[in-house]
């Protein structure tokens, strides 16, 4: 059966003398795995395979069968044209850390329609942004993911509760009695970070790029901490590099 669905691509591996096999988040049946024939070929209408490509949003027309592993493209088009992101190194890189995180977090093939519409409107959002906002967008899009794979922070930073306990995603009033919670300060950054009312206003949460780099980590921590599989990521010490943050 025929779908229409939009979806991010997230890897492209080359599969015979002229296909790919691409690795899709798709808005309706989360990650799938799909062939794409002759994206390779020397022939002119094969240019169109060059959409699909790693951080490209594309809409399409796919054949979906639930008992198959490997699904098939019927249709495909652009769904979002970047104006900046493929322009712009530390847009670039951002989004393949993006594209890294969803890869590790994403195992099993199901529909997550708000995590599609999150890592959508991050991109889109991201083409167009200010560099302080791309510096703190990575932050931003890994609590959101945390929040969608189930796994909110609960409470807020206060007087009260100015520590930030990774183990039980918790604001809590006195140091937790093990190595992985937050201090005072990246308690607040991360509770300014986590309620920033809209992605254009991270731009507005001021910090060193020490200090980004080091909650970044702990932000990926706290991910390992909650998803047994969940294994290291490339992306993070080229981020650093090339946002000096």
């Amino acid at each position: 059966m025929l779908h229409k669905t939009r979806g991010i691509v997230l890897r492209v591996v080359k599969y015979g003398e002229t296909s790919v096999i691409a690795s899709i988040f798709t808005e309706l049946f989360g990650i799938q795995s799909y062939i794409v024939n002759g994206a390779r070929s020397a022939k002119p209408k094969a240019a169109k395979g060059n959409l699909i490509q790693p951080g490209n949003i594309l809409e399409m027309v796919v054949y979906h069968h639930e008992q198959k592993n490997l699904q098939r493209i019927s249709e495909y088009k652009l769904g979002y044209i970047y104006t900046g992101l493929h322009f712009s190194v530390v847009k670039n890189t951002v989004a393949l850390y993006m594209i890294e995180l969803l890869q590790r977090c994403l195992k099993q093939p199901e529909q997550q329609e708000e995590l599609y519409y999150l890592a959508e409107h991050t991109l889109q959002l991201l083409d167009g942004s200010e560099p302080a906002v791309a510096a703190n967008l990575p932050l931003h899009f890994t609590l959101k993911l945390a929040e969608m794979m189930g796994f909110r922070l609960n409470g807020r930073y206060s007087e009260y509760t100015p520590y930030l306990d990774l183990q039980e995603g918790t604001f809590v009033d006195l140091p937790p009695h093990h190595i992985n919670h937050l201090d005072d300060v990246n308690s607040e950054l991360t509770d300014m970070l986590f309620h920033c009312p809209q992605l254009a206003a991270l731009g507005r949460i001021s910090m060193s790029k020490d200090r980004r780099r080091k909650l970044l980590y702990a932000y990926l921590d706290f991910l390992k901490l909650h998803l047994p599989d969940f294994t290291e990521l490339q992306s993070p010490s080229i981020l650093h590099e090339i946002l000096d943050a």
